[in-house]
């Protein structure tokens, strides 16, 4: 009963890395925060891989239902192991600093930072109990060299970041490994309003890339053959900044 939780799982990257971890054999306990259409859409895709797919709704930058819910389940399913965790749940919301209101600022600093917080320390125990696992979280070319008018995405990314590092030296005697994917302009809702022509001059690959080439690489820093890897940040960007 291998599971891995996704986080911000029903659409675009983190769909992606459903279906992928799914077609490795992987049960799924799929994360989203609100769309139910979307996230029952996902999970019959998933499930055409002859895995089971769970739904778990809840908002990862509330601590209170993120502990709640993960334990209820781990409580529930004692058999199962979830042996990966993807912390790819988080939202971005631009802005130049200097006309930044407080609240945007703390709403993506808590989606992206404390989200990865809140969830990784209620899947951690059981992790180190079991000696194994592999955290991989989704961070941003933002997080490495920063965007002007994403003050706020860059400084949540760029902590997730420095977070990976620290942890993966705290557990990797347990052979636990901790990682990070840190995509480029990815096409995906979130892209959907950014000029992708006049973007794409400035990528030597001249195209944005895909979801599932994300979700390949998460799918190798999820493996045994990665056993080796841990705390480094691979970018996947088309050698936008590399």
């Amino acid at each position: 009963m291998k599971y891995a939780l996704v986080t911000g799982g029903s659409r675009g990257i983190g769909k992606a890395i459903c279906i992928k971890l799914a077609t490795d054999g992987y049960n799924i306990l799929l994360n989203y925060k609100s769309n139910d259409l979307e996230a029952n859409k996902s999970k019959e895709e998933v499930e055409l891989n002859g895995v089971k797919c769970e739904l778990l709704k809840f908002d990862v930058s509330d601590n209170e239902s993120t502990q709640l819910i993960i334990s209820n389940w781990l409580d529930n399913n004692k058999a199962a192991k979830i042996e990966i965790l993807v912390n790819n749940a988080g939202i971005n919301n631009d802005n130049l600093m200097v006309f930044m209101p407080n609240e945007q600022w703390h709403n993506v600093i808590n989606a992206s930072l404390n989200g990865f917080f809140y969830v990784t320390k209620a899947i951690l125990k059981s992790m180190v109990s079991s000696r194994y696992g592999r955290i991989i979280n989704v961070v941003s070319l933002s997080g490495l060299k920063g965007m002007p008018g994403q003050t706020n995405y860059a400084a949540a990314k760029a902590g997730v970041i420095g977070a990976t590092k620290s942890l993966a030296q705290e557990v990797a005697k347990r052979n636990i490994t901790v990682n990070a994917v840190a995509p480029g302009f990815i096409a995906t809702d979130m892209t959907k309003d950014l000029d992708e022509k006049q973007l794409i001059e400035l990528i030597p690959m001249k195209r944005f890339g895909t979801p599932e080439e994300v979700a390949e690489t998460v799918s190798f820093l999820a493996s045994k053959s990665a056993a080796y890897i841990t705390g480094q940040v691979i970018s996947i960007n088309g050698g936008l900044y590399s």
